[in-house]
C-alpha cells in the first residue's frame, strides 16, 4: 500500500486511479497523516430475484391516494 501526500494525489489524481484500477490500495495523507484511502470497487454482478420472498406489496398498492395527500402531491395547501 503506497502513501502518497494530497499535493501529489490532486496533481496526478489520473495516474492514481489507474493503479487503483489495477488492484493497488493507495493511501492519501495531509502532513504525513493518513486522512483518506483509495480502493478499488468491486462491482457485483445484478442478481435478478434476489429480493423474492421479502418484498410484500399490499393489495391496495394501486388504489386512489386519500384527497389531502393527492393535493399535496399536486402542490395545493389543504
Amino acid at each position: 500500500m503506497d502513501v502518497v501526500n494530497i499535493h501529489h494525489a490532486k496533481t496526478q489524481l489520473s495516474r492514481l486511479i489507474e493503479r487503483v484500477e489495477a488492484g493497488e490500495e493507495i493511501v492519501i495523507a495531509r502532513n504525513g497523516t493518513p486522512v483518506a484511502k483509495l480502493v478499488p470497487i468491486v462491482l457485483q454482478p445484478r442478481q435478478p430475484g434476489r429480493l423474492k420472498g421479502k418484498v410484500k406489496i399490499s393489495p391496495q398498492f394501486d388504489d386512489p391516494l386519500p384527497d389531502n395527500i393527492a393535493a399535496a402531491f399536486r402542490g395545493e395547501r389543504p
